[in-house]
């Protein structure tokens, strides 16, 4: 073993002297000195460089050391203490002052790792002066915890690695233009997304907009998954992967790992919200305001990559929302597979390196958003965030909206789940998909979802606490049975079911009679869409059952063919695919076996004896009956047939036009849905919104009925495809009629 010499990063004599108190006593032999601007050259190869660094703890405030907002308004940091100040503060509060000591290494060590790691040309002082800062800030978290992990000299490590310099080269190549332009560039447009983070304004972050949900919901969260990822760190990085549903999804979750200790995410977000103040205060907080559109600049795509590929190789926590935008109807957004692309490829490029992926949900029992939100999927404009807009906001989060759900799906590898995915962009897709599925498995169904789609099963008429108790009932049986992560039941029944019709009726999603001898409820008459979000958020729970109901319709309607030997499920499945295939742009399905097993569970639950008889109508009309009061198919699907109609019908009516504009379509769809409503032809208020127009426009390009040129099939087509659709509201009708028959003898039953 060589020598020894304490590299001490320092920043005032103070911190020097404290330094050298604690080396005499640790280290006695070894020198101490500044590590900014040390002399390697005189020092041999196997000595040991120390690195060592003061850290500043802050008061004990509420059993916890934290930065107030009082400590920023008279300008102190708690952790970064004026040099005036710390002799003070180490003679009379000592326990605020801790030296930590990094992981030591030798002068050969260090330049072995620099040689492979740094660009030619580089200053091996410099990096030895940043791997000693880096160890040093290792150890200081084990003072200070993991919630204080930020990344540190992010730009100076990245523009001087070997892989962005050669990166940068490369792509100054394919674009003509000098290496070093580029790498100038590169390293400009990066430092306008990396978040500069800081334990300061991570404190103040917290503290200052948490008001904006802390007494707005209370926060449950699932601790069973959350302990199984704090064990996942400690040896990978975690990619968080949210629904979105508001503005504050990310101070949510931020304050969920903050209270147990995890350290903070680094999150993705557009720029929209970079505005004054919340811009400069949450980059430095660990947010990344990156453009919502960046795929015409392949410099800021490379610096996006490479800031990610740090990211993942340094371990960071990392964050964002996979729909790229907040649900306008409650139900997941398709996935937008950008970022996952360069996180995709930050894993390939690096050996061996991999992130777990945490699909996550967050719920909540009432928004103030939605409002808005319904009125921009029925065609109106939304507002731009701003400071005006910003105060509206927290104002409207002063009162209590009930409980915020946090939960986990079930986390897995990036790279083991790529490689089972096969190869071409389509495994992105999957990946992608997968992460949906999981989201979608561990929301909970709210009691404001089932009051949802309990009334909004309604056709003009109004129902009283036990008539929607009675609805219910039978819900929440098959919510049990599935083993689905349902509400409290005494929030559906009773007292319970009361409060929660109270908390929507003062929201103005419902209104409430009550001149006469029993108090009714109804979905207000402009709030169907705000009615139609929550209960949009526990749907994809329902689909498959609905598949499975509308399927046994088809076969007591002779519609399913035997395959030669009497054998009809070949034929059923095949009618269950094509009806996911029509749904494929509303909701997240698993591939074909995992499916069609998920189909064959709820026939089970329908009846145990499916496989061993025939399907005839006399059958299936029976068994439906028998579960009339838990079908689901009219409630869960009405809607988006509704929507399908209404574009088919749009495209049919365009005749033999081979060019379609999709704004002026959809526009136009707005106007048509609104009167088929008015008609009664269109079943479902909620069904006019330009979300599901978008999505049934979707399912008419895959299908090749926008635009085309031979126009016979064009026209053959989109007649076949409202053709299909009206055959789907037929036999939803049909399913209305049985519920109708169940529910008038249970509702007259308890009219008498």
């Amino acid at each position: 073993m060589g020598d020894s010499m304490v590299l001490a990063e320092v920043r005032t004599a103070c911190e020097l002297r404290a330094v050298t108190e604690w080396a005499a006593e640790r280290h006695p032999d070894a020198p101490v000195r500044p590590a900014q601007g040390i002399d390697l050259d005189g020092l041999s190869a196997d000595t040991v460089l120390i690195p060592a660094r003061v850290a500043w703890l802050p008061p004990v405030r509420k059993g916890e050391r934290r930065v107030s907002v009082a400590d920023v308004l008279v300008l102190s940091n708690p952790r970064r203490p004026l040099a005036v100040t710390q002799p003070v503060i180490k003679r009379r509060r000592p326990d605020r002052l801790r030296v930590v000591e990094g992981e030591p290494a030798t002068v050969a060590d260090l330049r072995r790792r620099y040689e492979q790691h740094l660009a030619e040309g580089e200053s091996f002082t410099a990096y030895v002066t940043v791997q000693a800062s880096l160890s040093a800030e290792r150890a200081e978290r084990q003072i200070v915890g993991d919630r204080y992990k930020v990344p540190r000299l992010v730009a100076e490590q990245i523009s001087t690695s070997a892989r962005f310099q050669a990166g940068a080269a490369k792509l100054a190549a394919e674009l003509g233009r000098p290496a070093a332009v580029v790498v100038q560039e590169a390293t400009d447009k990066m430092s306008t997304f990396v978040a500069t983070q800081s334990r300061l304004m991570d404190d103040i972050f917290s503290s200052v907009f948490s008001n904006l949900h802390e007494r707005t919901w209370t926060v449950s969260v699932d601790l069973g998954t959350l302990n199984r990822l704090r064990e996942l760190n400690k040896s990978s990085g975690l990619v968080f992967l949210p629904s979105h549903r508001s503005y504050v999804d990310p101070l949510v979750l931020s304050e969920v790992l903050r209270s147990h200790d995890f350290p903070p995410n680094l999150v993705l977000g557009g720029n929209n919200l970079a505005f004054w103040p919340v811009g400069p205060i949450a980059r430095r907080a660990g947010m990344i305001f990156i453009r919502r559109k960046f795929g015409s600049d392949p410099v800021y795509k490379f610096a996006m990559r490479s800031y990610l590929s740090f990211i993942v190789e340094k371990r960071f926590n990392l964050e964002w929302y996979i729909e790229g935008g907040r649900s306008r109807t409650g139900k997941l957004r398709k996935p937008m597979l950008g970022l996952l692309a360069y996180v995709v490829d930050a894993v390939e490029q690096l050996d061996d390196a991999d992130v777990m992926i945490v699909p996550t949900s967050i719920v909540y029992d009432q928004l103030h958003e939605i409002g808005a939100m319904a009125k921009e999927s029925a065609g109106g404009k939304k507002k731009p965030e701003g400071v005006a807009w910003l105060l509206k906001y927290a104002k409207a989060q002063r009162d209590y909206l009930g409980e915020a759900r946090v939960r986990f799906g079930e986390p897995f590898s990036l790279r083991q789940a790529l490689a089972e995915s096969g190869e071409g962009r389509a495994r992105l897709e999957k990946v992608a998909f997968k992460v949906m599925d999981e989201i979608n498995a561990a929301t909970p169904i709210s009691a404001t979802s089932l009051a949802g789609f309990a009334l909004l099963g309604a056709r003009d008429r109004a129902y009283t606490a036990a008539e929607i108790e009675a609805i219910l009932a039978p819900l929440l049986e098959y919510i049990d049975r599935r083993g689905l992560p349902g509400p409290d039941p005494e929030l559906c029944r009773g007292i319970g079911l009361r409060r929660t019709l109270g908390v929507l009726t003062e929201e103005g999603v419902l209104t409430r009679f009550d001149e006469g001898p029993d108090t009714v409820w109804s979905i207000a008459p402009d709030s169907y869409a705000v009615a139609a979000y929550y209960r949009n958020g526990a749907l994809h729970h329902f689909v498959d059952r609905a598949i499975v109901e509308l399927g046994m319709l088809a076969a007591a309607d002779g519609a399913l063919e035997d395959d030669g030997a009497g054998e009809l499920l070949p034929s059923a499945q095949q009618e269950a695919l094509r009806i996911r295939d029509l749904l494929k742009f509303e909701f997240f399905f698993p591939a074909k076996d995992a499916f069609l097993h998920r189909l064959g569970a709820e026939l089970d639950l329908i009846s145990s004896e499916w496989r061993d008889v025939r399907p005839d109508q006399a059958w299936t009309e029976r068994t439906l009956r028998e579960h009339g009061g838990s079908l689901v198919a009219r409630r869960t699907l009405q809607p988006f047939f509704d929507a399908q109609l209404v574009v088919a019908e749009s495209l049919v009516s365009a005749g033999a036009e081979t060019s379609i504009d999709k704004e002026a379509l959809l526009d136009a769809c707005l106007g048509l849905g609104r009167q088929l409503s008015l008609q009664g032809v269109v079943r479902s208020r909620d069904s006019v919104s330009k979300e599901l127009y978008d999505a049934a426009y979707q399912l008419a390009d895959n299908r090749g009925l926008v635009t085309g040129a031979d126009v016979d099939d064009l026209v053959a087509g989109r007649q076949a495809w409202l053709d299909e659709v009206n055959l789907m509201r037929d036999r939803l009708a049909r399913i209305a009629a049985i519920e109708a028959e169940h529910f008038g003898e249970a509702l007259r039953g308890l009219r008498r």
